[in-house]
């Protein structure tokens, strides 16, 4: 018997946005299933992610829809792809838990981020030596191949900020995440001189949100909110003790987009966000 596909986030995305797509045009299960030829339990698959859909099928299915938005049916279209595509994080499938591989791939189609740390510095600009004790502090604790192969896998997501179509980025950290020595002095020197190295390129943007600024709105969050094609596609990531938790419903993704707002408020501009990391850097 052939290897069953991963369910994958993506796939779970699209059948969502198919029941929403249903739902807001006001037809029922046995409406769509009259009007595709089918019956109710084909229906029922394609939106609990139990049954593919081919790029045609998708488009076939908003026609019969009435959706109005072409430019969300080619992001659905897209979304659906080849069936037995692969990517670079399959590798890790059953090595690693399924959060690390789904948070990978809605880094690696996203059209840009926005992240907001206020205790761990971005994975995506971690050094290798800053991320291996980060996993080491694990509760339980990792075995050593565990570790490395967490660490290799949070670094090998680092390539989409890399190469010639780069993914744009902006990051929020609060002072707290700056002034956690994680490995130590010489190990947290070397990750901020890192960070603000990274905060040179064009298409990375970091704002430092410091402990002068007092209250503001988000404090205690983790977000990554990765923009789709479309802004009905983005995703907004957060890290919780139980994994990674993705949330995806309009209403709250419009909310995380006015908190990352506000937060960016009372951040530095981003040049004296690099030299204040650069500072607390000198000083250790």
């Amino acid at each position: 018997m052939a290897p069953r596909t991963p369910l994958t986030h993506r796939k779970r995305r699209l059948a969502s946005e198919m029941r929403r797509l249903r739902e807001q045009a006001g037809i029922s299960i046995q409406e769509a299933a009259s009007l595709l030829g089918s019956d109710r339990t084909m229906i029922s698959n394609v939106e609990a992610a139990r049954t593919g859909l081919s790029e045609e099928r998708v488009r076939q299915i908003a026609c019969l829809y009435r959706c109005p938005d072409p430019a969300l049916v080619d992001a659905l279209a897209a979304v659906a792809g080849p069936r037995r595509a692969t990517y670079w994080w399959d590798e890790y499938r059953g090595k690693l838990p399924d959060g690390h591989l789904e948070v990978s791939e809605v880094e690696h189609f996203a059209t840009r981020i926005r992240t907001a740390q206020t205790v761990h510095l971005p994975g995506l600009f971690q050094t290798e030596d800053h991320a291996r004790a980060i996993f080491e502090f694990s509760v339980p604790k990792l075995r050593r191949l565990e570790v490395e192969l967490r660490v290799e896998h949070r670094l090998r997501r680092q390539g989409i900020l890399n190469g010639q179509n780069p993914t744009p980025y902006v990051g929020i950290i609060h002072e707290a995440a700056l002034r956690l020595e994680f490995g130590g002095r010489d190990v947290a020197r070397a990750q901020l001189e890192h960070l603000a190295d990274a905060a040179d390129r064009d298409h990375v943007t970091l704002l430092v949100i410091p402990f002068s600024a007092g209250a503001f709105h988000g404090a205690g969050q983790s977000v990554l909110y990765a923009e789709g094609p479309v802004q009905q596609l983005d995703t907004v990531q957060l890290d919780t003790t139980l994994g990674a938790q993705f949330v995806d419903a309009p209403a709250l993704l419009a909310n995380y987009r006015a908190l990352l707002d506000l937060m960016e408020q009372s951040a530095l501009p981003a040049d004296e966000s690099q030299k204040f990391i650069r500072t607390i850097a000198h000083a250790l």
